[in-house]
């Protein structure tokens, strides 16, 4: 099943992220990204599922602006935040305007102590008052990295480190979170905490762009979802609506994702408006 990419129609809620029509290559032989559009609302959870190679960490990357590390290039379409057009931004303009991916694999800074990776994500924060108020923020949110502050980040567990990760970006105050796989190599109770962390912070303000292979955790998070697949958006929808299909159930689901949320004895966000295919074509 196949659906273009719909334009999404949230009443009371303003878009916060717009992607466009995006093309991305690597050199001249691979399309990474081929007319992918999306759209994060203001407060929203947004889910990116799809197999290894479908394009979600190039996605991730040529919205944050890191593409070009990789050697990849935008050969069309847009990026839009608040209405402003940043394709193509240099990563830096987008932290400045709100926009921070923690990337995959975390990618800390092994030999500096947690607080000194924390002081690196806020390096940007020239409020003194305000960097204070992140790093509160984010010692509240993970306990154990206030009592880990002088231990050397290489040393902290895989699940720390994720936190670590997390933490580092949150000190950049953004309105848009990008994920890229927080749940890759943890254990599951751990995954169960991070999943609560990303729920906290969405509540306290953060829009979040969450791309993750973990589908059961994705869903359980997020009100709407697209599937990559090489390249392209093949389903997009409410999370109740991709729930249903039979491709999401055999591809990640395995015929039917338990109840995370009614795990942890909690009840399960609700999910926002509905995506049509009126819609899309009124856009």
């Amino acid at each position: 099943m196949t659906a273009e990419p719909p334009q999404v129609e949230s009443p009371g809620a303003a878009p916060l992220l717009e992607v466009r029509d995006l093309a991305v290559r690597y050199g001249r032989a691979v399309q990474a990204l081929r007319g992918v559009s999306l759209r994060v609302d203001e407060g929203a959870i947004v889910a990116v599922l799809g197999n290894n190679g479908a394009g979600k960490s190039t996605l991730l990357r040529t919205i944050s602006g890191t593409y070009r590390l990789s050697r990849a290039f935008v050969e069309g379409g847009s990026v839009r935040l608040a209405g402003k057009t940043f394709t193509g931004a240099d990563p830096g303009r987008l932290v400045t305007a709100g926009v921070v991916q923690v990337p995959e694999g975390r990618r800390i800074f092994g030999r500096l102590t947690v607080d000194e990776n924390l002081r690196a994500g806020g390096i940007r924060q020239r409020d003194r008052a305000e960097r204070a108020r992140s790093k509160e923020r984010v010692l509240e949110l993970f306990p154990v990295l206030a009592e880990r502050r002088r231990q050397k980040a290489g040393l902290l567990s895989g699940g720390e480190q994720q936190m670590l990760a997390i933490g580092r970006a949150l000190m950049a105050s953004p309105r848009l979170l990008l994920l890229d796989e927080p749940s890759l190599g943890l254990a599951p109770k751990v995954v169960g905490q991070i999943a609560d962390v990303i729920l906290e912070i969405n509540k306290q303000g953060t829009s979040v762009l969450l791309v993750e292979q973990n589908a059961e955790m994705a869903l359980e998070l997020a009100g709407y979802a697209y599937v990559l697949e090489l390249g392209r958006v093949s389903l997009a929808g409410t999370v109740e609506e991709l729930r249903r299909t039979d491709e999401v159930q055999r591809l990640y689901l395995g015929g039917g994702a338990p109840d995370l949320a009614g795990q942890r004895g909690e009840r399960r966000r609700p999910a926002l408006a509905r995506w049509t295919d009126q819609a899309r074509r009124a856009g």
